[in-house]
């Protein structure tokens, strides 16, 4: 994702805590007007979202996106459902994937990269509880390791 004029709007804090990520892919997304400027704002939420391949076409649920202080009556649903834009071939190989595989489809963030709002999607396989514990031991133990060796440095 690093690159010219790229801006993170927002990310989904609780997918790498939940999800092992296998793969990750860039998507544009339909939206109208006042979405736009209400990303610009910067007030959306990846917190609930998750994405669906329905006929040949991917969307993205649950992504809030607050309605515009500015807009009037053309204000969407902060809820609606959202299209994807990815090639067919790309959609087909995900759709395989997560049919057979038990993979999930998880937005990971939404950023503007030269000044199109795009979505990171991830291919991703579900953490067990244990999984999680081991994550959350080795950052604490790197943390411990980075904090004596600051003070050894010191």
């Amino acid at each position: 994702m690093a690159g010219s004029g790229v801006k993170v709007m927002a990310r989904n804090q609780k997918a790498r805590h939940e999800y092992f990520i296998e793969e990750s892919f860039e998507a544009g997304i339909e939206l109208v007007g006042t979405e736009v400027k209400s990303i610009r704002a910067g007030t959306l939420s990846l917190k609930e979202a998750w994405c669906q391949i329905k006929d040949g076409e991917i969307y993205i649920k649950q992504m809030h996106i607050a309605p515009y202080e500015k807009g009037n009556i053309f204000n969407k649903d902060p809820l609606r459902p959202r299209r994807l834009l990815m090639h067919k071939r790309e959609i087909n190989r995900l759709y395989g994937k997560v049919k057979q595989d038990g993979f999930a489809l998880v937005p990971l963030s939404v950023y503007l990269k030269n000044s199109r709002v795009k979505v990171e999607l991830a291919l991703c396989r579900g953490k067990k509880l244990y999984d999680k514990r081991d994550d959350m031991a080795a950052r604490d133990a790197k943390r411990q390791i980075d904090r004596a060796m600051k003070e050894r440095n010191h």
